[in-house]
């Protein structure tokens, strides 16, 4: 375990997400110029000393937009982890828990579900909620239950076949306090490296729909409605794309490795191999 934890991967990506992190909760102390304020600079400046990152086409500075903009795409993709978490493991925890016609039901449900890829289940549910950066949100996160419910199913069944939950039950200890006393802690591993390996995904799918027009909308500095704004002007600013789409790749690579070595770490079959 410590291993993983002490690898090059994992320290490289805590390193640059604090790093993220701490420049967007920072943002209004280290950002040269409000986020929204226009004709600080030249309309589509390149990269110079004033502007470290140029300016786009209303000559705003486009390194205190990303730096803001990390306020808005790593607190939004947190957000929608945290919806499929709550709701996905409440869901599939249920299911191998109690069994019967809930699981039978409900697993149906949760297969057809996972038979859209998530992020056309995304858009379905912008249909249905509404164009913006929080129903964008919400719609990444409940497009992300099925999958949190599937796995907190098949590791319930495991952890309800163990000794100790036949003990309980014979203890006389109700089914909901022996799921939330000894099934919902014995998950905690599983969940922590479900949830870090899902965040990339959740940080890239919301930028996807803001790059497609249905998550933030303008002027809002998300990396995704950024490159969004800058992809007509790609072949004279390429800055307006480089930037964002940097940001975002960055992010997201943080947090995969920090999920990859935390798979390590916390799966004692993977520990074993390494």
């Amino acid at each position: 375990m410590n291993r993983a934890l002490l690898s090059p991967g994992f320290v490289i990506g805590v390193f640059v997400l604090v790093v993220m992190i701490g420049g967007a909760a920072l943002a209004p102390w280290i950002a040269p110029y409000d986020w929204n304020e226009t004709g600080v600079g030249m309309r589509l400046a390149a990269p110079d000393a004033d502007h470290w990152m140029g300016t786009d086409l209303f000559g705003r500075d486009l390194f205190s937009r990303v730096l803001y903009g990390g306020r808005f795409s790593l607190a939004i993709g947190l957000a929608t982890v945290a919806i499929a978490l709550v709701f996905g493991t409440a869901l599939g925890a249920s299911m191998g828990f109690f069994g019967g016609r809930l699981d039978r039901y409900a697993g149906r449900l949760v297969d057809v579900l996972l038979g859209f890829p998530p992020l056309v289940l995304a858009i379905l549910v912008v249909a249905v909620l509404g164009v913006g950066l929080w129903s964008s949100g919400a719609a990444v996160g409940i497009a992300g239950i099925p999958r949190f419910a599937r796995v907190v199913r098949g590791s319930t069944l495991s952890i309800a076949a163990q000794p100790f939950i036949d003990g309980a039950r014979a203890a006389g200890t109700s089914g909901l306090r022996i799921l939330w006393r000894h099934v919902l802690p014995n998950l905690i591993p599983t969940l922590v490296v479900l949830a870090t390996l899902e965040l990339g995904s959740a940080i890239l799918a919301t930028a996807t729909l803001s790059f497609l027009g249905l998550g933030a909308q303008p002027p809002t500095p998300e990396w995704g409605a950024m490159l969004n704004s800058g992809r007509e002007y790609v072949r004279y600013a390429p800055w307006t794309m480089i930037f964002p789409g940097l940001a975002l790749f960055l992010a997201v690579m943080a947090v995969n490795l920090i999920g990859d070595r935390l798979t390590q770490a916390l799966d004692p079959r993977l520990a074993r191999r390494g």
